[in-house]
């Protein structure tokens, strides 16, 4: 059956995005008297804004209400940024060559802020019909939420949509909405082995993703 759209994560997927995030709210944690746990970046993997903001303050005791915590971290991306978007190798290809062939949607757990900036700053930001951020959705990763709501926004049925992944929640996210799943693991926080077993296909970098891939996949 001939694929009806293919739908990215932004996170480790496009941008190496992983360590600045994680950067981030260390930083929170640790200037407001948090305490910072080696286990909370891969904790808050696929979570969306509201659940990792609650996580920071009702797990690592950052001192600050949700909004507060989430506006924080979102600046200190905001400024990471625009000094320069961190593409991984392939990833403006990749998605140029998909848009060709299929609509696109992003299915990111980034804030909506975040998401909207890097398609501003990214040379393939406008080669996306739809990007949904996991705040606007009931739950976050691996629940399927997002990923199902990106399908309703670009109108087809989410069974006839492939989706690209890195993490563990991501992976088990995409699954759960029933689409062709390739990975591109994460090097930072390599997925589970049950997850990665999730995936129809799996590639090191996102430029490997290409349209015959997709094709196969549907084959």
């Amino acid at each position: 059956m001939t694929p009806a759209a293919v739908i990215f994560d932004l996170d480790g997927v496009l941008i190496d995005s992983e360590p600045l995030w994680n950067a981030a709210r260390e930083a929170l944690v640790r200037e407001s008297g948090g305490h910072w746990r080696d286990d909370a970046p891969r904790a808050m993997m696929g979570m969306s804004s509201l659940e990792w903001s609650a996580y920071l303050r009702d797990e690592l005791g950052v001192p600050m209400d949700t909004d507060a915590i989430s506006r924080d971290v979102v600046r200190r991306m905001e400024e990471a940024y625009r000094d320069g978007l961190p593409l991984l190798p392939g990833a403006s290809e990749a998605v140029r060559a998909l848009a060709t062939r299929w609509p696109l949607g992003l299915a990111s757990s980034a804030n909506r802020e975040v998401i909207d900036l890097v398609l501003e700053v990214a040379d393939f930001g406008d080669a996306f019909g739809v990007a949904v951020s996991s705040e606007e959705v009931p739950r976050g990763k691996p629940a399927p939420d997002v990923y199902l709501e990106t399908a309703r926004r670009l109108g087809v049925d989410p069974t006839r949509c492939a989706a690209i992944e890195d993490s563990s929640n991501g992976l088990r996210a995409a699954a759960a909405a029933e689409m062709a799943v390739i990975a591109v693991p994460n090097p930072h926080y390599p997925p589970e082995p049950d997850a990665l077993a999730l995936a129809a296909a799996t590639v090191n970098v996102v430029g490997e993703v290409t349209p015959d891939l997709v094709d196969h996949l549907a084959g």
